[in-house]
């Protein structure tokens, strides 16, 4: 399945070490990952493009041709708010994963639209396996 992993880039980098795994774990369990980069160090080579619009462009054809998402909303970031809205609004089913003592924003967790799933996780094992649950039902 091909997978759009949002987490923040330019809002914080403090989960860096969770995003990298729930990444590996996807692609481990044979998922396609475009996003892939940005979950680890080499972020910085998928930002160097000066021009946001290409950035824009870029990002929203990978939503496109996604079959889901899977965002990690611990770090708030406009950007995957954005990428959210942007998913459902063409109808994939997103799923947010958040570290379970994070504050979220209400918009995530009062969300109760069909194709969106916030769910808390106590460590990253748990992240994974909620990960599986929301892929295997889709």
């Amino acid at each position: 399945m091909k997978i759009y992993f949002a987490c923040a880039i330019m809002g914080g980098r403090g989960d860096e070490a969770a995003y990298q795994q729930l990444v590996d774990a996807l692609l481990a369990d044979g998922h396609e990952v475009p996003t892939a980069m940005n979950a680890g160090p080499g972020w910085q080579v998928m930002e160097n493009s000066p021009d946001p619009t290409e950035v824009y462009r870029r990002d929203t054809v990978w939503i496109d041709q996604s079959q889901v998402m899977v965002a990690e909303v611990s770090t708030p970031s406009h950007g995957v708010g954005y990428e959210i809205s942007y998913a459902l609004e063409r109808g994939k089913p997103v799923l947010c994963l958040y570290q379970r003592e994070r504050k979220v924003s209400k918009m995530l967790s009062g969300n109760t639209l069909p194709g969106i799933q916030v769910r808390a996780y106590g460590d990253v094992q748990e992240a994974i396996e909620l990960m599986r649950q929301f892929l295997a039902a889709q």
